[in-house]
């Protein structure tokens, strides 16, 4: 396609601007000269038709979740009702500045404290913060007051993260840049936290363990309570990761497991749309003893008065400019109000419901290698389905049918990974003829395998030479050339 570049220079003007009304100034008296353009930009002048059919032509190459099913597993891109949208730019909500005095913010406050309260529920854990703007953001909130609680007790020499190889891949990442350095810990046959060799690990060293709870098999951990109280014995603290805590959703609660972190991933869970870098939210909530580490400030109430506290001489600091990503909390909130405690329970039944439904159809096609009970979502293998086809030979045929392909070679732990999440707001006829493509793919690999090595042969840009494409990286666009 023609990108607004290719077209030729013309003079005139898209549009009829009105005159200015401000005097014209010298230039480099605004700005320093250093920063004033020499030339004119290499941009055609276009008539406004051209600029509107160049813009949505671009959004006719974009896949998003307003097109079709976007299965990515341990992303939860689902759909999300567009009336939260509009509740995010309420004019008061949207145009109260950051910096405004918290007697002018007293709705925004308010919905920030009532917002953590009801997290706080959802958890079943003493305190939350809203600051961090992301899941890995939380993860790293959460090392952040792991660290700060054992330096406060002198146990400076608890330095490990345990860490199961069936975690989500940004988990280590938190724990080192935290200054810790982390444990892998095998999963057993079952594609469970083998406890046995947890149990060796366990020891002063040891700052707590970081669990994705499910893991990212969508196995939910059967031996959750006694892993903490392993940990807790050891005098180490236990790190949930939520990122999928639409697989329980309504049904049980972090804090009655014994986590003393979980963090939030708003922009999954709680109807803000995530993709593209954000916006995201990635709340965290805390056990008792964690309290008093949690960022800062923090919004407090008395009566209908609310304010923000800075003064918290044990507090890791800021994670965020101001209070996090406030658009997020009210997108979230409207949910939660909407939905209600049988809305948000149903939603986790629904999550659990329909992955259960994919996994049994196309484990008769597809290996399954952990077969059992999953939760929000499951992990098939690509391996055997046809000579020479690999996993990214079914994703990329998959975009001919008109599918997003789901979440590839992660988690490592299983060979050829397909890692499918259907979502709770996906109907059976939308999964019905997911399925059906991915059969379809599967008798094509054994009947015609060169289909699947040349696919995509319907999207605007066909397969890539992947290696050349990290090596070599085309990162600006070439101009009149």
């Amino acid at each position: 396609m023609r990108t607004i570049f290719d077209y030729e220079k013309r003079s005139g003007t898209g549009g009829i601007l009105p005159k200015l009304d401000v005097p014209e100034c010298g230039v480099g008296k605004l700005l320093p000269k250093g920063l004033i353009r020499r030339d004119e930009p290499r941009i055609p002048n276009l008539s406004e038709p051209e600029v509107v059919r160049h813009y949505t032509a671009l959004s006719k190459l974009n896949y998003g979740i307003d097109d079709g099913l976007y299965p990515l597993g341990s992303c939860t891109m689902k759909y999300n009702p567009k009336v939260n949208e509009d509740v995010a730019r309420l004019p008061g909500f949207a145009s109260v500045h950051p910096a405004v005095d918290p007697e002018l913010a007293q709705g925004s406050l308010a919905v920030m404290y009532r917002m953590s309260r009801i997290l706080c529920g959802i958890t079943g854990m003493a305190d939350v913060t809203l600051q961090p703007a992301a899941g890995a953001h939380g993860e790293i909130t959460g090392m952040f007051l792991l660290k700060r609680y054992f330096e406060t007790r002198g146990e400076t020499q608890r330095t490990r993260i345990l860490l199961p190889d069936s975690a989500h891949g940004t988990n280590p990442a938190s724990a080192a840049t935290a200054g810790f350095s982390v444990t892998e810990i095998s999963s057993g046959e079952d594609g469970l936290v083998d406890l046995n060799v947890l149990s060796e690990e366990l020891d002063e060293t040891v700052a707590g363990v970081m669990l994705t709870v499910p893991n990212t098999l969508g196995i939910f951990e059967e031996n959750i309570v006694r892993i903490t109280a392993m940990v807790h014995a050891a005098g180490g603290l236990c790190y949930f990761d939520g990122a999928n805590l639409n697989a329980f959703l309504g049904h049980a609660r972090p804090g009655d497991m014994g986590a003393d972190v979980f963090h939030f991933n708003l922009h999954k869970t709680m109807s803000a749309p995530h993709g593209g870098g954000g916006p995201g939210s990635g709340p965290v909530s805390v056990s008792e003893a964690l309290i008093p580490f949690l960022p800062v400030p923090r919004v407090r109430e008395d009566g209908e008065h609310y304010s923000l506290d800075w003064e918290q001489p044990q507090s890791i600091g800021s994670m965020h400019s101001f209070y996090g990503n406030f658009g997020v909390f009210l997108k979230a909130y409207a949910y939660i109000l909407t939905l209600g405690d049988d809305g948000l329970y149903e939603a986790g039944e629904n999550a659990v419901l329909n992955a259960n439904y994919l996994q049994e159809r196309l484990k008769k096609t597809y290996q399954l290698p952990y077969d059992r009970l999953c939760k929000h979502e499951f992990v098939l293998s690509g391996k055997g389905v046809g000579e020479g086809i690999s996993t990214l030979d079914i994703a990329k045929r998959l975009i001919d049918y008109g599918f997003h392909p789901p979440t590839i070679y992660f988690p490592l732990i299983v060979h050829e990974a397909l890692m499918i999440e259907p979502t709770e707001t996906e109907s059976k006829q939308t999964l019905d003829r997911f399925a059906e493509a991915l059969e379809k793919i599967a008798t094509e690999a054994r009947e015609n395998p060169q289909l699947l090595h040349d696919a995509p042969h319907t999207a605007p840009t066909r397969r890539l030479d992947q290696t050349r494409a990290a090596r070599h990286p085309v990162l600006t666009y070439p101009f009149g050339e």
